[in-house]
């Protein structure tokens, strides 16, 4: 099996790009919006989903450095996939990202499209949808460079801001703003305690805040076009601890210790300007607003970037047309970048055009994709180990607790799954991204056949060339 290794891309991203893009570059309209219906479904025990989807996240970004870290790779987890479980493997987990992303790209530009649609009505909200994604498409065709630049001033704006929340949301929990009308944490067992849901609402959060999670991995992918890419992935990694910790688990704390869980404003407005508009901090939405749209912008970027970096992966192992995997003098893949944006745009208008029912349907397909693409990054660490300790350098970051943490996140994913396909309230996205998946492996099986037929008709080629 033929491996990327990425020879024409270029290695445009600076350390400060990398190190800005792990510490921020995920966080979207899932943290600073979504986080509210976790809540409203968990009650303050929405913590504990936080705590049990963090460590989870944790672990695998664990287990993904240490083979990211051996072998730097613009595919990550579908290149490594390939290699310890199969082509199959490989081709179908690295489809299926794309695909996430993809459809990642009509939420965020719809988001965004809403906000400004709010302050400028006078335009469409279609038309700004459009207009956002064709301008970070220009950004992502330039050089990685410009990607990283972008990439680097939305992240920080992000940290500040959710860093400037955490100031001001624990002052008031601490009674030092004598105006906020907000003292203590009384809030987190009000309203029928702590767990007033029982233990089954912090599960069924727990999918809910999936999807705030992913694309930690993202670091592993940008990293490969990057000066000493093992160093970044290094030290990417090792800090996922702190990044989740300060970010979303301090962030809901404050959350759940200001607003009472029902509260029918996080929902509504969302978890972070209804805590600002409880401590009393003016023009909250406003603020919000713009924090929220450069955060939808950030992740509309990163989805654009990382379905163009898998798309080139695959076509470097032949799992994808030839085409994508050329690049231009900069080391962009533009065709990649291309066909990526062209499905991002198909999306972008079926949001608008499509019956509701159908553009809800495409969005289930990717309900499970997060926790397919967490499965096959444990099942590929854990086959990849003995292979990875032979290498000459030998390993830079292991997997802690091996194997049996490896196992255990194994078994917590399946179990996952099943809760999904039994649960009424997920059902849908499990089966629909389980006949999804059906299929890429189907598709994968004649992309090998076919691979195949070539191979042999080379050889037959050759054969009469020598006779």
């Amino acid at each position: 099996m033929q491996v990327s290794k990425d020879a024409k891309l270029s290695h445009g991203l600076k350390q400060r790009h990398v190190t800005m893009m792990s510490i921020g570059g995920v966080i979207g309209a899932g943290l600073f919006v979504g986080s509210g219906h976790a809540i409203a479904e968990a009650g303050p025990a929405a913590l504990l989903a936080y705590v049990f989807t963090g460590v989870l996240v944790v672990l695998v970004m664990r287990m993904l450095g240490e083979m990211a870290t051996a072998q730097p790779d613009s595919g990550s987890f579908s290149t490594y996939a390939d290699q310890a479980i199969g082509h199959w493997a490989g081709f179908t987990i690295g489809w299926l990202y794309w695909w996430f992303w993809v459809l990642v790209i009509p939420i965020e530009a719809t988001a965004a499209a809403t906000i400004l649609n709010a302050w400028f009505p006078s335009i469409a909200t279609w038309v700004y949808a459009l207009g956002i994604t064709f301008i970070l498409t220009i950004t992502n065709l330039l050089s990685v460079k410009n990607y990283g630049e972008f990439e680097f001033w939305f992240a920080l704006i992000k940290v500040v801001a959710i860093v400037v929340f955490l100031c001001v949301g624990g002052a008031a929990i601490l009674g030092l703003l004598p105006h906020s009308g907000v003292s203590g944490a009384a809030r987190l067992v009000e309203n029928g305690g702590f767990m007033p849901n029982g233990i089954g609402a912090v599960f069924a959060a727990m999918l809910t805040t999936m999807f705030s999670f992913m694309g930690t991995e993202i670091v592993t992918i940008a990293a490969a076009e990057s000066h000493n890419p093992r160093q970044q992935i290094v030290r990417a990694t090792r800090s996922v601890i702190w990044r989740i910790s300060l970010f979303y688990f301090g962030s809901i704390f404050v959350v759940t210790a200001i607003v009472p869980w029902t509260d029918p404003g996080l929902t509504a407005q969302g978890s972070y300007q209804r805590a600002m508009e409880l401590i009393g901090v003016p023009h909250a939405k406003a603020i919000i607003d713009v924090v929220v749209l450069l955060s939808v912008a950030s992740c509309l970027n990163s989805a654009l970037y990382t379905a163009s970096r898998m798309l080139y992966s695959l076509s470097a192992r032949h799992d994808a047309p030839a085409l994508l995997r050329t690049t231009d003098h900069a080391g962009t893949p533009r065709a990649a970048v291309l066909a990526s944006t062209a499905f991002g745009f198909l999306t972008v208008v079926a949001n608008y055009l499509v019956p509701e029912r159908v553009f809800s349907f495409l969005l289930a397909t990717s309900g499970a994709i997060a926790l397919l693409v967490y499965l096959v990054i444990a099942v590929s660490q854990l086959r990849m180990r003995a292979k990875l300790e032979m290498a000459k350098d030998g390993l830079q970051l292991k997997m802690w607790c091996f194997p049996w943490l490896t196992w255990a996140v194994i078994a917590f994913i399946c179990g996952v799954l099943v809760v999904m396909l039994l649960g009424e309230q997920h059902r849908t996205e499990a089966a629909a991204t389980g006949a999804l998946a059906i299929c890429v492996v189907a598709a994968s099986w004649l992309n090998q056949r076919y691979r195949q037929r070539q191979g042999h008709a080379q050889a037959e080629r050759a054969s009469v060339r020598v006779h």
